[in-house]
Order: structure tokens, then sequence, then C-alpha cells
């Protein structure tokens, strides 16, 4: 539908890219009812491997999409990361991964 869009002259390009966070409840990572017997620390004894969508941060679990969006507001691509990671850092990435088939031959 976009090529078909695109083609046809009714998408003008123009992106917007965006995040916001969201927040998981305790339970969704499987927390324990009896924390104060816990032995290690609640982020646990091992790092988050960085492409996990569900992170520990001052404010509990949460998690981040970024999101970009042409002007009819239909989403071009999305990324989702963890809750403590930057908006900024992943502007580049999102963008890399906008992919819209073109009629005919050629890259999309």
């Amino acid at each position: 539908m976009q090529a078909q869009g695109d083609a046809d002259g009714r998408i003008d390009w123009t992106v917007s890219v965006d995040s916001t966070t969201s927040r998981a409840h305790q339970h969704a990572a499987g927390a324990r009812t009896d924390g104060h017997l816990q032995k290690e620390s609640p982020g646990g004894v091992h790092d988050e491997p960085a492409d996990h969508g569900l992170g520990r941060s001052r404010g509990g679990l949460k998690t981040k999409t970024h999101v970009a969006c042409e002007q009819g507001q239909k989403v071009l691509s999305l990324i989702v990361t963890a809750g403590h990671r930057g908006d900024s850092p992943q502007f580049i990435p999102v963008l890399r991964r906008i992919r819209v088939d073109q009629p005919g031959v050629g890259r999309a």
C-alpha cells in the first residue's frame, strides 16, 4: 500500500521519529513474593543483554518503543529497547530500518 501511495504521489516522505516508555508490572519478570529472602540484588547477578526489550532502571522495569512514521501516521519502522536506553542513539537505527518496496525493479 505504501509503494502504491508513493507511486501515486500521496506520500511526501516527511518522517517523524519519536519514542515512548512503557512500564512493566513487577510480576512481568517473575518477581519473587518473598523478596526479603532474596540473596542477590534486585537487578540480578548478571547484566541484561543489550538486545533485551525489558530493562531495569531506577523507576523499575521498563521498555522503550522507538518509531518512525510518515505524515499519514503509518509506521515505517519500529525498534524496541530496554527502558534505560537513550532515545538519541536509536535515531539512526530507526531510520535505517525504513524499507518500502518500489513497483518494478530496483532497491527498496
